[in-house]
């Protein structure tokens, strides 16, 4: 496993994106994307979408729904991190001289690989994807470009490597399509 974390590519990519492609703009955006706290409203708009236009049916979806991040982050940041150890770049000393640091941003000790965001919003991203896309159509690919600019964000300011992300993302979208496939065959929104 060391020798996949040590893979220039990946570091390559960071350098990049961290270093390389920053701007005043993403300086100010992709911080703010990080937090959970600017997409309560987009949350709110879909429990209420789902509860208005299903009634009982809506319900189980919620359900799935909460259940969906829950168990992406207790797999991610409980059982996955656990077992792989691996230093994040804001904390990895061979990385200081280049990587930027945003004020304000947290910088977690915990194990960077897989990365609990990634897996999170990949997870609700094909969650949200396979229980809405009969009812939204093609508009429900959104929510992909929604989690994807979120592990942007996490490159960009210094707290995980792509392949956290990609990790992440692998494992969120199982999760996602578990709770998804569950929800279809069970409750479907009618």
């Amino acid at each position: 496993m060391e020798s996949l974390f040590n893979m220039q590519w990946d570091k390559t990519v960071l350098w990049y994106v961290n270093h390389r492609w920053q701007n005043p703009f993403f300086d100010w955006l992709l911080p703010a994307i990080r937090n959970a706290e600017l997409w309560t409203p987009l949350y709110l708009f879909l429990i209420l979408f789902v509860l208005i236009n299903y009634k009982k049916t809506g319900w189980w979806w919620v359900l799935a729904a909460v259940c969906t991040p829950i168990l992406a982050d207790l797999i991610s940041s409980h059982l996955i991190k656990e077992y792989i150890i691996r230093v994040r770049p804001c904390n990895e000393p061979a990385l200081a001289g280049w990587l930027r640091m945003y004020p304000g941003i947290y910088r977690p000790q915990s194990s960077s690989f897989t990365s609990s965001h990634a897996t999170s919003h990949f997870g609700m991203a094909m969650y949200l994807f396979l229980t809405l896309k009969q009812k939204i159509g093609r508009s429900a690919w959104l929510f992909f470009a929604w989690a994807a600019a979120i592990c942007y964000a996490q490159m960009y300011v210094g707290v995980h490597y792509p392949l956290d992300l990609i990790g992440g993302a692998i494992v969120g979208s199982m999760i996602g399509y578990t709770t998804a496939t569950v929800f279809n065959k069970n409750k479907v929104l009618e």
